[in-house]
């Protein structure tokens, strides 16, 4: 492994994801910009080294085998990894009220937003064990708290109706339990992160957070000391209710 703390982010190219990038390489981290768009993810590459960034493009496509584990390859090739920030995410598109979403959208949701997520970390996870302080951060969001959807009818808290994105969430929040419990016994720290309603083009920038901050939980979730928290649930005011 390299000396010098080296991040994979991915769907990084853009918004929550950039900045994350950003952030996490404004610590003198070497910083994978993952993405599957070619000019996107290079265009991207440029404007973070212009600003003193160590970045490089990691070619990545979460839903397709092959290309995550050509991913692996190349972060091997460039030092290892220390931290994998699970970013790239889809809404589906809306509305998705259950008794009209169509069953596809509901199987895209999941495919990227869990069974993506599954395969990168399953994918990494070889190099992060080989890490002294890896992390791994499962970016999510608060709509996917059942008791949260369960007891308030606050928009900007529950969001609208959405049968394919929120439980998509909900299901990566149920994983992502699994997984600290299965790795307890190593030093790898994993855990979940809500940017908050953050203005990009997923919601048609109708945010009321800037990407800046959206990306605040991720990088403090990426930084967390040895002994810090595995298996949570977090936004940036604290613990969300499961």
């Amino acid at each position: 492994m390299s000396e010098t703390t080296i991040a994979l982010v991915t769907g990084a190219n853009k918004g929550i994801g950039y900045e994350i990038a950003a952030g996490l390489g404004a610590r003198g981290w070497k910083v994978g910009v993952g993405a599957r768009d070619d000019a996107r993810r290079e265009a991207a590459v440029e404007k973070l080294r212009a600003d003193g960034v160590d970045a490089f493009g990691v070619p990545l496509d979460v839903t397709d085998d092959a290309s995550v584990a050509a991913a692996a390859q190349l972060l091997e090739e460039q030092g290892g990894l220390d931290v994998l920030v699970n970013n790239a995410g889809i809404t589906g598109g809306m509305p998705q009220e259950p008794t009209a979403v169509a069953i596809e959208t509901m199987r895209e949701a999941v495919e990227v937003n869990v069974f993506g997520v599954v395969r990168v970390i399953n994918a990494m996870l070889p190099l992060l064990r080989q890490s002294a302080s890896p992390r791994i951060v499962n970016m999510s969001s608060s709509v996917g708290s059942l008791a949260r959807q369960s007891s308030t009818d606050d928009a900007l808290t529950v969001g609208p109706v959405a049968a394919a994105y929120s439980p998509s969430k909900t299901y990566l929040n149920a994983v992502t339990v699994q997984y600290a419990r299965e790795l307890q016994d190593t030093n790898i720290l994993i855990n979940l992160g809500c940017p908050g309603f953050v203005a990009t083009d997923l919601n048609g920038f109708r945010g009321v957070r800037t990407p800046e901050e959206g990306a605040r939980i991720a990088i403090s979730l990426a930084t967390l000391p040895d002994d810090g928290p595995t298996g949570g649930y977090f936004e940036e005011a604290g613990a969300i209710p499961w």
